[in-house]
């Protein structure tokens, strides 16, 4: 089995990546990244090629703010770059959104194209957000209708489309794909780095977390409705950038006892899950957060909504808690209801930690896609 690779980015490409080079299965990795960046973070001789210019151009304009979105022209100069540097393989494995060029090709040459589909279903994705940005009073920034209709087509084009979830796979589903066209895979998690540590003796308050961008999509408005609710030693932790024009909305909402963090590192990152007694994903669209995996790891009590994809890294309270996206009155009920048990988040935080580390590793995660691959393949012939 021999497999190429193709993302405009990173995602969760390097790690798949990765485990098919420890495999002996990959054949190429392309990237917008850098290569001597790229290889951080994958096996000695990983074969890359890359475009870096075309992520240089993604950062300019995401620092800068300079102009229109660059996005429609990195897909389709990402697509024709991979076209043109793809090699022999049994498999193409791109990322949704900057793959036709190349699945013309693939196709023409009779490999089999996997597309790698992080959230819901375009279509869906945006149907959630602009009903989500409408009941806050912000506009929702329609996606590129060139970028959707790229995605339609790779949709049509594809062998297999994998997701990360149930409420991703379902997305599909809905609008008629075959199930056998849809398969989910789980992603993983950096056991070494995320992992439960006794709590320190010198704790100032009790703190719920939250991880991720601080706006609309991640539920944060409910969150701040659910948290009002807690008793006055509790404090929130936003930890994440904040989305552009969510300040005006978060300033509407309760915000006492709510401390914004911003952009944490790595290390800082993995030190605020273990400073926490409750971590909490309310989104109203996703595939699967690996935040969430994150604070499992960390032996951290999690509340999720159905739209993060905890269901299928965790029993609804036996790993976690699960609630209805955009429900503030439930999320409420559910962090009250840990708040109050101490016995309950630590018996949560420990099954979270156990079911993450016999499942949820990176190498899990790969041998569920090397798994998904074969199938496919061997479907295909």
């Amino acid at each position: 089995m021999k497999i190429a690779v193709a993302t405009h980015g990173r995602f969760h490409a390097f790690e798949l990546a990765g485990c098919l080079q420890r495999a002996g299965f990959l054949v190429q990795l392309a990237t917008t990244y850098p290569a001597f960046i790229a290889r951080r973070f994958l096996p000695p001789g990983t074969p890359i090629v890359a475009a870096p210019w075309l992520e240089a151009l993604r950062r300019a304009h995401a620092w800068t703010g300079i102009g229109s979105s660059p996005d429609f022209m990195i897909a389709r100069a990402f697509g024709r770059f991979s076209a043109r540097h793809l090699p022999d393989a049994d498999a193409l494995v791109t990322w949704s959104g900057a793959g036709i060029e190349a699945i013309g090709e693939a196709k023409r040459r009779g490999m089999t194209v996997v597309i790698e589909r992080g959230s819901t279903h375009i279509v869906q994705q945006s149907e959630i957000l602009r009903g989500g940005f409408a009941r806050w009073g912000l506009p929702w920034p329609e996606t590129d209708a060139r970028l959707v209709e790229r995605e339609l087509v790779e949709y049509d084009a594809a062998d297999l489309i994998v997701t990360g979830s149930t409420f991703a796979r379902e997305s599909f589903l809905a609008r008629g794909f075959a199930v056998k066209r849809i398969a989910i895979n789980p992603y993983g998690v950096d056991l070494a780095r995320f992992h439960p540590e006794p709590p320190s003796a010198a704790r100032r308050e009790k703190r719920v977390l939250f991880v991720g961008e601080v706006g609309i999509r991640k539920g944060v408005p409910w969150l701040l409705e659910a948290f009002a609710c807690l008793p006055s030693d509790w404090t929130l932790h936003l930890v994440g950038p904040m989305a552009p024009g969510f300040r005006d909305v978060l300033v509407r909402l309760p915000h006492e006892r709510v401390v914004v963090r911003g952009v944490l590192s790595r290390e800082a990152l993995a030190e605020a899950y273990r400073e926490a007694d409750i971590f909490c994903l309310p989104s109203i669209e996703e595939g699967l957060a690996l935040v969430i995996l994150q604070a499992m790891a960390s032996g951290l009590p999690v509340i999720a909504s159905r739209a993060t994809g905890g269901q299928d890294v965790g029993g609804d309270g036996r790993e976690l808690l699960i609630v209805p996206p955009g429900d503030s009155s439930a999320l409420g009920d559910a962090l009250c209801r840990l708040a109050g048990d101490h016995d309950l988040r630590r018996a949560l935080g420990a099954a979270a930690a156990m079911r993450v580390a016999a499942g949820f590793s990176w190498d899990d995660y790969g041998r569920r896609a090397i798994g998904i691959l074969r199938e496919c393949l061997a479907r295909k012939s």
